[in-house]
């Protein structure tokens, strides 16, 4: 006779209610900003980035897409397309700004253990060769140069938005459903009485 297995009930993954909002000012936040911009590019010998292009097309691609769409949708269903649209260029940037973050610091442990001479095993790789914190630091500002690039998208969608709207771009939040219902306040009340 086959055994069946028992399997545990599955417990709920639930997603923490704090999670961060994406906005234009996190972004803004968590991204490089132009002095910076220009300092990874000048020190790492990068290219620099055009922001102000970058800005500018992508709000001239908000809009001309958005008056495509004009005679094929109303002003509601505009503003929700767009909303999505906008918030998808915010959380690029704002995804590409946390990634920059976490490689900095990744770099700056890295460049510190270099100074520690009782560790031999992170000395410096053969002369003449990177060694694994120069490539680290290295790619932090190409991630650097990436998010900045990505922040000026956003804020060229959010300028867009802002000139087919006519209002300021704001992250869509659902709307929240009421903490309890009903039947789980009455299961709550039917429990208790058996404890008193």
């Amino acid at each position: 006779m086959a055994k069946t297995a028992t399997q545990a009930p599955r417990s709920r993954t639930v997603r923490s209610e704090q999670r961060q909002t994406y906005t234009i000012e996190y972004a803004s936040s968590v991204c490089p900003h132009e002095g910076l911009a220009s300092n990874l590019a000048s020190t790492f010998g990068l290219n620099a980035v055009d922001a102000a292009t970058i800005r500018e097309a992508t709000e001239e691609l908000i809009v001309r897409s958005a008056n495509e769409l004009r005679d094929n949708l109303n002003d509601k269903a505009m503003q929700m397309h767009l909303q999505r649209v906008v918030g998808a260029f915010v959380a690029s940037a704002c995804g590409a700004g946390q990634f920059y973050g976490q490689k900095v610091t990744q770099a700056r442990d890295l460049t510190t253990r270099l100074g520690n001479d009782d560790r031999d095993e992170d000395r410096g790789g053969p002369y003449g060769f990177e060694d694994r914190a120069a490539r680290t630091r290295l790619f932090a500002a190409e991630t650097g140069l990436q998010a900045y690039a990505l922040l000026a998208a956003a804020q060229g969608a959010v300028s867009g938005y802002a000139q087919i709207a006519g209002e300021t771009w704001k992250p869509y939040e659902p709307s929240r459903p009421a903490t309890e219902s009903v039947a789980r306040k009455s299961a709550t009340a039917e429990m208790a009485a058996f404890s008193g």
